[in-house]
């Protein structure tokens, strides 16, 4: 469903991306994770074209996102994406927020889009909220909206990008909820968190990165379950994030 080939990328004469290869198959769930500045985020963003690359390509569902003849708008629009702030529309009502881009970006009419989007909303366990404006909603309310406002794209793949670290401890189990359940249901889903009770849980593969690198990519059951086979930076990284 993804594949990333030796993708490097540059701010300048800074590499924040050094020969990024790994594959995603479909209906799998790969967890991201690594220490602050590692290229995470950076890379997830390269996904979807949020984030320009130099050198490499990525080909989601058998579309080259460096070919020049992609259309970028339509390839988003099939990537679902999930922020770390949520990035709703304050002043439009939670529903206006579901359906905005179903009717200008998929070209739904206006009864079609509020039918997936409130659907989506019942899915996040938010009907009740539906005309709500973002701001009277809580941290985690808001994530998940921003969920549901992805799922109503009919996405092919799920991309979340820290999606709990904005928000206040209570409030992550609702969230982890909704994306554990779409991993049951078969999506496909690559999840950069710091959550690894979450990774331990649902992902089948985790990705370990550190100065722009990918330095592990294996099972889950390897990942966690066998430290010592383990690089020296991932090992420490495990130690210092497992033993609390």
């Amino acid at each position: 469903m993804i594949d990333i080939k030796n993708v490097s990328k540059w701010y300048g004469s800074f590499q924040v991306l050094t020969d990024c290869t790994t594959k995603i198959e479909k209906g799998e769930v790969v967890v991201v994770c690594g220490p602050s500045g590692s290229g995470k985020s950076t890379l997830i963003k390269t996904v979807n074209a949020l984030e320009p690359f130099q050198k490499g390509d990525i080909v989601v569902d058998g579309i080259s996102i460096s070919d020049p003849k992609t259309n970028l708008p339509k390839l988003r629009s099939r990537v679902g994406m999930v922020f770390q702030h949520f990035e709703l529309f304050p002043h439009l009502s939670v529903t206006e927020n579901l359906t905005i881009a179903q009717t200008k970006v998929l070209g739904r009419n206006a009864d079609e889009a509020k039918t997936r989007g409130l659907k989506m909303l019942d899915r996040v366990g938010l009907m009740a909220h539906k005309d709500k404006y973002p701001g009277q909603l809580s941290g985690g309310q808001q994530q998940r909206v921003a969920i549901a406002r992805a799922l109503s794209m009919d996405p092919i793949v799920m991309l979340f990008d820290e999606p709990t670290s904005a928000l206040d401890p209570e409030m992550v189990g609702e969230v982890l909820d909704v994306m554990v359940q779409l991993a049951n249901e078969g999506m496909t889903m690559m999840c950069v968190t710091h959550e690894m009770g979450f990774a331990k849980k649902v992902s089948h593969r985790v990705i370990f990165m550190d100065a722009g690198k990918i330095v592990e990519d294996c099972k889950k059951e390897d990942f966690f379950g066998k430290p010592d086979a383990r690089s020296p930076r991932a090992k420490d990284f495990l130690s210092k994030i497992l033993q609390h």
